[in-house]
């Protein structure tokens, strides 16, 4: 069964009083032929009315406001997704020589998914990995993905704390370590540098069956925070999607939420507030099957008290949220 129960919620306390909370988050499922977003909710408390776009990389935000004083803040996302069975897709045989009689034209194309940010910068150090890859992969696009992919997983540990939420990839490049986000980062830098378009995807993982080889790696990485992948824009088939944490292509367990030049244009909760109060984090994901048969599943609702009258002081920034 390819439908799963999805609760991602994350909380703020502070150790005073806070106020004018402006937010925005990235927590709908993306619903398109691969994927269908069967049902989402969004509530918070205090409660808040809030609004809901699409961004120009075709992710769904939410904004909503918090004005009154208030020493928490609870944000609770909940939906049920079903991904679907992929197609056999034939394996692409375009070479490498062959992309690069046309990089010009790719490169106008999707200029923002070769181009460096500040997340995955163009260094030096990648080119090794580079020069790894290509040696061993069949000489094609597709298989140098895969081989950078392969290299990434079996170089790097994986290492809660080695980084953090705003390492770029010079940080796990020097400790030879890091989470999700981090190897996802990796894979954009070595595809890009190549001339390769690549996409950061943030999401959810299911955790798979308890005897199957990478359970203990996929209970410590699905069932604490959101996680993250990459997808290789291939060019006769498209954008194809590759998990370099776990190593391997992306398969059924693997819940898209939103898509990014980095983690930082899919961060899945960012804001400020006005206050002089410290805080903290705390972030709960729970990823299940969902049980019927017949596509069904009840919401639990929730609900909170209105708001009170708002006090202005000054505006540090909301903590956000790493990629595990």
């Amino acid at each position: 069964m390819n439908r799963y129960h999805l609760k991602h919620t994350t909380e703020f306390l502070y150790d005073g009083p806070v106020s004018e909370s402006y937010n925005e988050v990235r927590l709908r499922p993306i619903h398109d032929d691969r994927q269908s977003c069967l049902s989402f909710r969004l509530t918070t408390a205090p409660a808040s009315r809030g609004t809901a776009y699409r961004d120009a990389l075709g992710n769904w935000a939410h904004q909503f406001n918090v004005l009154a004083e208030h020493r928490q803040l609870k944000v609770e996302a909940e939906s049920v997704v079903l991904v679907h069975e992929a197609t056999n897709g034939v394996h692409d045989p375009t070479t490498l020589a062959e992309f690069d009689a046309h990089k010009n034209e790719m490169d106008e194309e999707n200029f923002d998914f070769v181009a460096p940010t500040a997340y995955v910068p163009h260094l030096g150090a990648l080119r090794e990995i580079i020069r790894a890859a290509e040696c061993m992969c069949d000489g094609t696009v597709e298989g140098f993905a895969l081989a950078a992919s392969d290299l990434i997983h079996q170089r790097f540990r994986y290492v809660k704390g080695a980084t953090h939420v705003h390492s770029s990839i010079e940080d796990s490049l020097t400790v030879g370590a890091g989470v999700c986000q981090d190897f996802a980062h990796l894979l954009l830098g070595v595809l890009r540098m190549r001339g390769i378009p690549g996409r950061y995807v943030s999401g959810y993982l299911v955790p798979g069956d308890a005897g199957s080889p990478n359970a203990k790696q996929e209970e410590v990485i699905g069932g604490q925070a959101s996680h993250a992948w990459t997808e290789v824009l291939t060019p006769s088939n498209g954008w194809m999607a590759l998990d370099p944490t776990l190593g391997g292509p992306v398969g059924l367990r693997h819940v898209r939420v939103a898509y990014g030049r980095d983690y930082g244009d899919a961060a899945p909760v960012r804001g400020v507030y006005k206050g002089h109060a410290g805080q903290s984090l705390a972030v709960d994901v729970r990823v299940r099957p969902v049980l019927d048969d017949e596509g069904r599943e009840q919401l639990n609702k929730t609900s909170s008290p209105p708001p009170v009258a708002p006090v202005i002081v000054e505006r540090p920034q909301q903590p956000p949220q790493q990629q595990q």
